[in-house]
């Protein structure tokens, strides 16, 4: 369909270029793909296989970080909402028996007048 990968928000072009991954790390260094034949040393594998392990610890502990600071921000985000939104409904938390006693925790009650013709016509619409 000719789209952009850069563009296309589930590639990882899309997630490096976002800031979604990490982009700039040495232990990419080691995925390349070789295609040269390289001679069999017992010992060269045997610290090939040591150093892989050690380059997969050291890629897990760098995307851990690389997520953390990400979402360094969210959690005291996620508070302020919270407390916003049970700022606006705290009708819905607080017991009934409570906000009777407490009138600060009630809005002011607005009284309307309301002339007699007008409930009439009220009162005739709803027959």
């Amino acid at each position: 369909m000719k789209r952009n990968p850069r563009k296309v928000k589930w590639t990882k072009a899309y997630r490096r270029l976002h800031g979604k991954d990490m982009t700039q790390d040495s232990t990419f260094e080691f995925e390349r793909k070789r295609n040269r034949p390289e001679r069999y040393d017992r010992n060269v594998a045997e610290n090939t296989l040591k150093a892989i392990k050690k380059i997969d610890k050291v890629r897990v502990d760098r995307e851990a970080r690389h997520h953390a600071l990400r979402m360094k921000g969210k959690k005291a985000k996620e508070q302020r909402e919270a407390a916003k939104e049970l700022e606006q409904s705290i009708h819905m938390v607080k017991a009934p028996a409570v906000l009777q006693q407490e009138p600060s925790l009630t809005l002011p009650k607005i009284k309307v007048k309301v002339s007699q013709q007008q409930s009439e016509e009220n009162h005739a619409m709803e027959e």
